[in-house]
């Protein structure tokens, strides 16, 4: 067999192993390039009304910049089946109805908007988060008077800790930032807070105790 014949049989295996590997090394540097996104921080910030607006993603005003902030640990319930789907994996998750689902989303609406009534920080690293809207989107972690939102809201059972993960600003891991705001959302289960309070789950072991 001429030599032309067999590099000709190789190249098409030769050039797919060179896409993978391109593509390996493209994913490897998107999560690298991520992580080492430099956090930033806003003071002075403040809540700005939107139609769109809910638990864990609303529009915000920081000095001259104005676009939407989605919480990143958390996700609170939907305020409507506009994603029915996602909405039903929801109430499936706590164990209430899709009416209740909403009613709990609209809860933790107001009640991020009456906690931002005052200035408030958010940190980001600019990170786009995918929204419903063609308005900017970028993940953060929102701050009011020396507390974190995300854990207020774990904390009243108005959201359960799912999401976006990266490590904070602090030097804390997200692995055990999770694992604190798992801890938090298993306390509002168990005190029946939020939208645990109809919810048709089984008790916990130590629930029952």
């Amino acid at each position: 067999m001429a030599l032309a014949d067999i590099t000709h049989m190789h190249m098409p295996r030769f050039w797919k192993i060179t896409a993978i590997v391109f593509l390996l090394s493209l994913l490897f540097f998107h999560g690298w390039a991520a992580e080492r996104r430099e956090w930033v921080i806003l003071t002075s910030c403040h809540y700005v009304a939107a139609n769109y607006n809910d638990g864990d993603s609303f529009r915000v005003r920081c000095g001259a910049n104005e676009f939407t902030v989605r919480l990143y640990f958390v996700d609170a319930p939907e305020t409507n089946l506009r994603y029915p789907e996602r909405t039903r994996e929801q109430s499936e998750y706590f164990g209430v109805t899709l009416d209740e689902t909403m009613k709990a989303g609209a809860k933790a609406r107001d009640t991020v908007r009456k906690i931002l009534r005052e200035p408030f920080v958010v940190r980001t690293r600019w990170a786009s988060a995918a929204g419903r809207t063609k308005e900017p989107r970028y993940y953060g972690l929102v701050e009011v008077g020396g507390k974190d939102l995300a854990e207020l809201l774990i904390s009243q059972g108005l959201a359960r800790t799912k999401g976006v993960a990266p490590n904070l600003p602090s030097g804390e891991k997200a692995k055990a930032h999770a694992e604190r705001l798992g801890t938090m959302e298993n306390e509002a289960k168990e005190k029946r807070l939020g939208i645990w309070a109809s919810s048709t789950e089984k008790k916990t072991e130590t629930e029952t105790k």
